[in-house]
């Protein structure tokens, strides 16, 4: 167990959007990600950051109450560090969504 936490909603929190946000880059050494790690980490409306493969380099899942908000982050985003593309999407239904993990493919003798 890494940590215990209590699951909110969002919704009733006002932060009910969620925008998927897909970056690319034409920087692939530690420095620049170093500072887009920074910057990210300073902003809360980003729930989940990732290194991707394939033609997406990062993608960031970002909770915020609306669009006008999301424009807030964005440009704290691209403001601090440059970024060859930038690409949004705004979840139109959650459909499922969980934070729990398979269990089937635990190995015991780990």
């Amino acid at each position: 167990i890494q940590r215990k936490v209590a699951l909110l909603d969002a919704r009733k929190l006002n932060v009910g959007v969620t925008v998927f946000v897909l970056l690319r880059t034409n920087r692939h050494n530690q420095e620049w990600f170093e500072k887009l790690r920074s910057i990210v980490s300073g902003i809360p409306e980003v729930v989940d950051f990732y290194r991707m493969s394939g033609t997406i380099d990062y993608l960031l899942r970002i909770a915020v109450p609306d669009i006008a908000a999301y424009d807030a982050v964005y440009k704290k985003l691209t403001s601090n560090i440059e970024i060859f593309e930038v690409s949004s999407s705004f979840a139109m239904e959650e459909i499922k969504h969980t934070t729990a993990l398979p269990l089937d493919y635990i190995n015991l003798d780990d």
